[in-house]
C-alpha cells in the first residue's frame, strides 16, 4: 500500500496535467479554492474604489494648490506695501536729513557767533587790562582830576548798559538753543518709537518664516513630524491666569522635543519656555526627552538659567542635532 507522502508527490506531478486537460477536475480544484481570492465583480469594484480615492486625493490637492497660491498672492500684497512703507520712511529719513543739515548750518552760524563774541570778549579783556592801568595812572592824578570823574562815571554806566543788553542777548540765545534741544529730543523719542514698532513687527515675521521653513526642512529631508501644539491652560500653570500655551513640537523615532523660536528671549521668557515643558509632561502624561530655545538674541542671564534647567540654546538653526 503506498504511503500518504507518495499519493501527494503523485498528486503534485500528475495535477497540473489533469487541470489542464480534464475539465471536471479543473472544475473541482475551482469549487475548492474559489474562497481563498477574491471574483472578478469584487476585484473590479475594489479597482474602481481605488481609482476615485486617486480622484479625490487629487481634487484636495488641487484645492491645497489653488489655496496655497491666494497665500503667495496675500504675501505678495503685503511685501509690496511694506515695500511702500520703507519708500515713505525713505522719504521721511531724506527730510530728516535735510533738517539736519539746515540744523548744523544753524550751528555752525551759531559758532561763528560765539567766535565773534569770544573775540569781543577777549577785546573787552584787553580794554579791561588798559582801564586798569589807566585806573592806576589815575588814583595817583586823583586829585588833579576829580573833574573827569564824573565823565568816567557816564562812560561807566553806559558801560553797564551795554553789559546788560548783552546779557539779555546771551539769555535770549540760551533760550532758542534749549528749544532747539528739546525739538531735537522730542523728535528722537518719535523715530525711536516707530523703528521700535517696526522692528517688533519684523522679529513677529521672521519667527513666522523661520518656523515654516524649518518645518518644511526636517519634514521633507528628516522622517520628522513637526507640529505647532496649541492647548489651554486652564489652572493658569505657565502665566499665572487661564491662557492658549503654544509650543512647537517635534517627534523624531519615538523622541518629543520642544523647540521656542523667538527673535529674542530674556530670563522671564526661559522661565515661562520651562513652565510650558512642564504644562506639556503633565497634561500629556509623557516626558519632553528635549527642550530647546533657538533665537538669534539670547540674554546672558537667560543662557545661564537655560543651563540650570536643563534647556539647550542654538544662535542658528544648523547648529541643532537630531
Amino acid at each position: 500500500m503506498q504511503s500518504m507522502r507518495e499519493i501527494k508527490d503523485i498528486i503534485k506531478s500528475e495535477l497540473p496535467r489533469m487541470v489542464e486537460t480534464d475539465p471536471e477536475i479543473r472544475e473541482f480544484i475551482f469549487k475548492i479554492t474559489r474562497d481563498l481570492y477574491a471574483g472578478k465583480q469584487e476585484t473590479e469594484s475594489r479597482f474602481d474604489r481605488i481609482l476615485d480615492e486617486l480622484q479625490r486625493d487629487r481634487e484636495a490637492n488641487d484645492r491645497k494648490w489653488q489655496e496655497q497660491a491666494k497665500r503667495w498672492e496675500a504675501n505678495d500684497r503685503i511685501w509690496q506695501e511694506q515695500a511702500k512703507k520703507w519708500e515713505a520712511n525713505d522719504r521721511k529719513w531724506q527730510e530728516q536729513a535735510n533738517r539736519w543739515e539746515a540744523n548744523d548750518r544753524k550751528w555752525q552760524e551759531q559758532a561763528k557767533r560765539w567766535e565773534a563774541n569770544d573775540r569781543r570778549w577777549e577785546e573787552q579783556a584787553k580794554k579791561w587790562e588798559a582801564n586798569d592801568r589807566k585806573w592806576q595812572e589815575q588814583a595817583k592824578r586823583w586829585e588833579a582830576n576829580d573833574r573827569k570823574w564824573e565823565e568816567n562815571n557816564k562812560r561807566w554806566n553806559e558801560q553797564m548798559a551795554m553789559w546788560h543788553e548783552q546779557e539779555k542777548k546771551w539769555e535770549e540765545n540760551q533760550k532758542e538753543i534749549r528749544s532747539l534741544i528739546k525739538s531735537v529730543e522730542a523728535l528722537s523719542r518719535k523715530h525711536d518709537s516707530s523703528i521700535g514698532a517696526l522692528g517688533s513687527r519684523w522679529g513677529l515675521y521672521s519667527e513666522a518664516s523661520f518656523r515654516n521653513g524649518l518645518k518644511a526642512i526636517l519634514e521633507d529631508t528628516f522622517e520628522v513630524k513637526v507640529e505647532r501644539y496649541q492647548g489651554y491652560d486652564h489652572q493658569g500653570m505657565v502665566f499665572g491666569r487661564p491662557d492658549q500655551v503654544e509650543l512647537d513640537v517635534i517627534i523624531a523615532n519615538g523622541i518629543v522635543i520642544l523647540c521656542e523660536i523667538k527673535s529674542s528671549i530674556d530670563k522671564a521668557g526661559m522661565y515661562i519656555f520651562d513652565r510650558k515643558k512642564e504644562f506639556y509632561e503633565q497634561k500629556h502624561d509623557r516626558k519632553v526627552d528635549r527642550a530647546m530655545v533657538i533665537s538669534p538674541m539670547i540674554d546672558d542671564k537667560a543662557l545661564a538659567l537655560a543651563k540650570d534647567l536643563g534647556i539647550e540654546t542654538y544662535s542658528y538653526a544648523d547648529g541643532v542635532k537630531l
